[in-house]
Parts: structure tokens; sequence; C-alpha cells
């Protein structure tokens, strides 16, 4: 082959190599799943062999872009492997049979899914009155796997007392906790430099620390300290689980020593075994708290009802909350309903003050089992309340597009997003005393809004220090009237002035999920004005506002008001090439004095006059009057900034 023939095949193979894609490298390596760094060779390779500058940024581009794809796959990949581990751990409890095997399970995810080098976590002891390692993983120092801390020592004694996550970079510099030698000596043995600890919460009590640490410096980003917090939970609810289960199989074994004492009360016995069978029966279909009432009365043979605590006397209430007993009281039995720390309510037997063991036993069974259904309505609720903000936190970010899908969603619900609705932003308008008293009060308003949307077969979600809700718009109802509504109905139950602004109505939302932010927005800006003009604790829709309105609509038809208000002088300084916006602008700008007005032209009075009058007879004889002056002046503006764009 002579060398032009060589020399030709060259050329012709850089043409072809130049024209390859320049994404072919990087999507081979997305492909194989390599490190970063080797995203660098393409672009070097290719200065190394003098490829045209374009070949090269066309590289440097496509690497950047690769880079990004990478990044959002790892970032997929690693929100899988958390929510992977979550619902491990969650199956892992739901079965729990060892408490220890949960622990460690949850405390190895931990420290896999957060790269750290341990985890560990401790739990409170009240009978020493103080804390102990419990479980540990990837700790290689004795003393460390040993140490008892007292309460309120260390970075977990910071956490106990605050309930909140706490993190250092650098544990032996951090003065914001109490540092002691044993503590310090463990720590300094394991060569732990970064901390993370987050509380293991039951009802409002810290019963111990989840803990992520490292031996080099290190920055835990927010979504690692909200994984962690997510595994403290899960641990809590593991060693509430088997306090529970220590608790019923002890009551159990009570339950047994008392059928020994008293197994010639067959007669007792078969109550409390139909009162059981009853109980059961009433939870596995489904019923109420007053269903559990009307059962109970049958099996003591007296009358049992479900009352509130407030409508309870409060010294037995108390006491049968603090014994975890049924207490008499006169001629009646009460039985605390609580859970955890939190009061929910009592049975009362009435009429009945000689009561043997078993059937008082049988009354604070029934007492538990009340207990359950309520926090299982409450759970249900709180469900219920999450997916419906979720399905309106879709059509307000408009990412799920489907209208199939969307209209499955809400059916679900009992919702219809074919039918007309009106978007509503309400929000709190009475003082807080701090940011304690100010979250509880929005949280109150959001319950209340859910609350009120699903009674309505709408939607509820928090938003913007407020709630929006998305309700259907009855025939013959206007949304002004939605509005004063919602906002009474929302004031009455926070017991606090809830101001409330609504959009236009909307139509066929499943289409055009995108016309719920829209309409949001409007709603937003029909509060604000209603805030602006004092008019706290009501409620009101664009069409409230006359031509404010105009401004608070989420379509606007500005040139049209323009037009409409001042367009017949525009149009005679365009026809004539006279000045009488400019005059009329500088006429108000002057508090409509005509000598002022002068000066500020530099014109004599009397050509001031004779544009005025010429404007009086464009715009009428009215258009003097305050209401028709404010809607001018307001026109002028608007043609002003109008122009200015243009330009």
């Amino acid at each position: 082959m002579s060398r032009d023939h060589v020399r030709s095949a060259e050329r012709a193979d850089g043409a072809a190599s130049a024209a390859a894609p320049t994404e072919t490298p990087f999507l081979e390596l997305l492909a194989r799943g390599a490190p970063v760094d080797a995203y660098e060779q393409p672009v070097l390779l290719a200065r190394a062999e003098g490829r045209p500058g374009e070949t090269v940024g066309a590289l440097e581009h496509a690497k950047l872009l690769a880079l990004r794809v990478r990044a959002e796959l790892e970032g997929r990949r690693r929100r899988e492997a958390e929510l992977s581990a979550l619902f491990e751990t969650a199956h892992d409890l739901a079965g729990l049979r060892d408490l220890d095997s949960v622990l460690r399970a949850i405390v190895q995810r931990a420290r896999s899914l957060l790269g750290t080098d341990v985890a560990y976590l401790s739990l409170n002891d009240p009978a020493r009155g103080d804390t102990y390692m419990r479980v540990t993983e990837g700790s290689v120092a004795a003393r460390f796997q040993q140490l008892r801390l007292g309460m309120g020592e260390g970075l977990g004694g910071l956490v106990a007392q605050t309930a909140r996550p706490y993190v250092t970079d650098d544990y032996f510099k951090d003065d914001r906790f109490q540092h002691t030698h044993a503590i310090d000596a463990g720590v300094r043995d394991e060569g732990l430099v970064a901390i993370l600890g987050v509380p293991l919460m039951l009802g409002h009590h810290v019963i111990g620390v989840l803990f992520a640490a490292d031996r080099r410096a290190r920055v835990f980003e927010r979504e690692q300290i909200a994984l962690l917090g997510s595994f403290a939970a899960l641990a809590a609810a593991a060693i509430d689980t088997a306090n529970l289960l220590t608790e019923t199989r002890s009551a159990l074994a009570g339950l047994e020593r008392a059928n020994e004492i008293i197994r010639d009360r067959s007669a007792v016995i078969e109550r409390a075994s139909d009162v059981h069978d009853r109980l059961t029966e009433l939870v596995l279909r489904g019923g109420g708290v007053h269903d559990v009432a009307a059962a109970v009365s049958q099996v003591l043979d007296g009358t049992v009802e479900f009352t509130e605590a407030a409508d309870t006397p409060q010294g037995p209430l108390e006491a049968s909350r603090a014994e975890g007993h049924a207490v008499r009281h006169k001629d009646d039995w009460i039985a605390a309903v609580a859970a955890g720390g939190e009061l929910l309510g009592a049975l009362v037997l009435h009429g009945h003050p000689g009561l043997d063991p078993v059937d008082q036993l049988t009354l604070e069974r029934a007492a538990m089992v009340t207990s359950l259904l309520l926090l299982a309505r409450r759970s249900a609720l709180d469900a219920e309340q999450r997916v419906r903000g979720e399905l309106l936190d879709d059509l307000l970010d408009a990412r799920d597009r489907d209208p199939r899908l969307l209209r499955e969603r809400a059916a679900r619900l009992h919702a219809d997003l074919d039918a007309t609705h009106v978007v509503l932003a309400a929000r709190l308008d009475g003082p807080a005393a701090d940011a304690e008293q100010e979250a509880d009060a929005r949280r109150r308003l959001w319950s209340a809004a859910s609350h009120l949307a699903a009674t309505r077969h709408g939607l509820a979600a928090a938003r913007d220090g407020g709630t929006v809700l998305l309700l259907p718009l009855r025939t013959g109802d206007t949304a002004t009237a939605l509005a004063r509504r919602t906002a009474r109905h929302l004031g009455t139950a926070v017991h606090e002035p809830v101001t409330v602004g609504a959009s236009a109505p909307v139509r066929d939302l499943a289409a055009h999920p995108d016309a719920v932010a829209a309409a949001y927005q409007e709603g937003r800006r029909c509060l604000e004005a209603l805030r602006l003009l004092g008019r706290a604790g009501d409620g009101a829709a664009a069409e409230d506002f006359g031509f404010l309105g105009l401004l608070l609509a989420g379509d606007r038809d500005i040139a049209g008001f323009v037009d409409r208000t001042i367009g017949q002088v525009v149009a005679y300084d365009e026809r004539r090439g006279t000045d009488l916006v400019r005059t009329l602008d500088a006429y108000f700008t002057c508090g409509m004095s005509p000598a002022r007005t002068k000066d500020e032209l530099h014109v004599h009075v009397n050509t001031v006059a004779q544009r005025l009058e010429r404007v009086g007879r464009l715009l009428g004889d009215d258009w003097q009057s305050p209401a028709r002056a404010l809607e001018i002046q307001l026109a002028l503006r608007l043609h002003r900034l109008s122009a200015a764009e243009q330009r």
C-alpha cells in the first residue's frame, strides 16, 4: 500500500473517530458503574491526542452531564437502600421475638447506610440512675463498650436533656456538653472524633440515644440526621413493643395465678371469657369504643359508658391512670383509658359498688382495648390526612400529570377531581407567645383543615406556614361564601382567628393539575390583601375587592383595564400628538392643583385648564370623583409601567 493510501486511511479513521458521539465513553462508564475519577480519562486522552478544541469542549460537557446522571443514580440507589433498610427493620419489629436481635440489626443498618466507623445505642437505667451501652457495632475498645454514664453527661446527656439530635465535628473541642474523665477516656480509646446522636423517644420521654460516629472529622448532612432519627424511632418502638410484651406476659401470669385461686368461681370466669370473646370480636370487625362499653355492660350486669377526660371526676381518673387499675368513686368504678402519657378518657361502671377482682380486671382490660381502638382510629385518620396532603402536594407541585392516576388516587379518598373546586389558603392571625405555641397552633389548624376536607370530600395540606385546602364548589355556591364559611369553621375549631383567601373556581383538575398551583397563588394574594386591609379572621375571593381584584386574580387583564379607564385619552394623544396623559399624571401628582401642575409642566395655567377640559370631554364629567380618580390614577401607573417595560 502506498504512503498516500496510508495517509488517506489515517485521515478517514481520524474523521470517523471525531464523528463518534462524545457521549459514548461516558455511557460505557455509567453502564459499568465506574468511579468518579475515571470520567476524566476520555477528556485527558482527547487532549493528549491533540483533538480539536470543539471536541474537547464537547467531551467536557458530556462529562459534566454524565457525572450529574451518576450522582442522581447514586442518590436514588442510596435512597432505595435507606427505604429498604427501614422496611426490613419495620418487618423485624412486626415479628419481634428477640429485642437484642432487632436493636443489633438497627444499629448495623444505621452504621452501614451512614457509612460511619462506629454505631452504638445507649439506654437509660432508671433503677441505677445512669445510662449504659446496650448495642455497639464497629467498636474495638472494651472500655468504650462497657461505659456507664451519669445522667446529663457527655453528648448523649445533651441529647437526653433537650430531646433533640446533636452533632459534633470534633468531640474533644466541643464545649456544649459536659465532659467527664470516664467518657472522654472511652471515646479516646475508641478514637472517635465526629459523633451524631439522636434521641429514642417514648411519648415525651427520652429512654436512650442512638449514635453514629467516625474516627475522623466529618460533617453529617441533614438527610443523614433524619435517617438516623428514623432508625431511632424504630428502636424506641421495638423497646416499647418488648416492654408491652413483657407487661402482657406478666399480666397473663397474674391471670393464671388468679385463675388458680378462684377455680371454684366458674360463673365469674365464664363472664371473663365471655367479655374476652366479645372484645376480640369487636376488634376484629372494627367496632368502636361505645361498642366495647355496651359489651362490658352486658358481661358485668351494669351500665358502662365511655366518657371524655374533661367529663370524668379528675381525682379518681388521675388515681386510675397512676395506679393502672380501676378506682372506686362512690357507687361507681372508673378505669382510665390512656396511652403513653396521654389521657384519652375513661370507662365508668355505674351503680356497682361491689366488684370482685376478676370483674375489676375485666373493666381494666376493656379500658386497655378502648385505648387501642382509639389509637388505631387516630392512626387511620392520621394516615388518611397524610395521603390527602400528599395528593394535594402533588397537584400543587404538578409532579404527577397522569390524569388517570390522579383520578384513581382521588377516588380512593372519595374526592372527585372532575368537579368544580376552589383552592383556599388559610393562615392563623392570632398572637403566639413563642415558637412552640405557634407550631402547636399550626398543627391544630392543619388537623382542623384535614377534618373539614375529609367531611367535604376535598383535600388539605400544610404549606407556607399555613394550610391549603381544595374543596368542591356546590351548585349555587360562590368562592366568597365558601371562603367565609371556611374561615368561621376553622376559627371556631382552633379558637383563634383564621384568615382565608379563595381562588376563582377551577375545573378539570386531573387534566390540568398546574391550575391548582396557579389558583393557590391567587388565594394567597387574596389572603394577604385581607390582612393588609385589617380584615383578619375573614374570608374573601378576588371578586370581593372591586378593581383591586384585577391585581389579585390569577388571570389579570391589565391592558384591558387600562384601555377601559384611560384608553380614550391615550388614543387621543396618539392621533393628535398631544400630551394629555402626561398632563393628567402631573395633575394627580400635584394634588389636583392646576397651579402646581403648570409649574410641573412648565406651561401656562390656561394650557393646563384647556387640557383638563379636553380630558373631561373624553372621560366624562365625573372623572374627578374619588372613585373614578382612584381608578384613573391606578390606570395611569399601570400604563406608565407597561410603557417602561416595552422600552
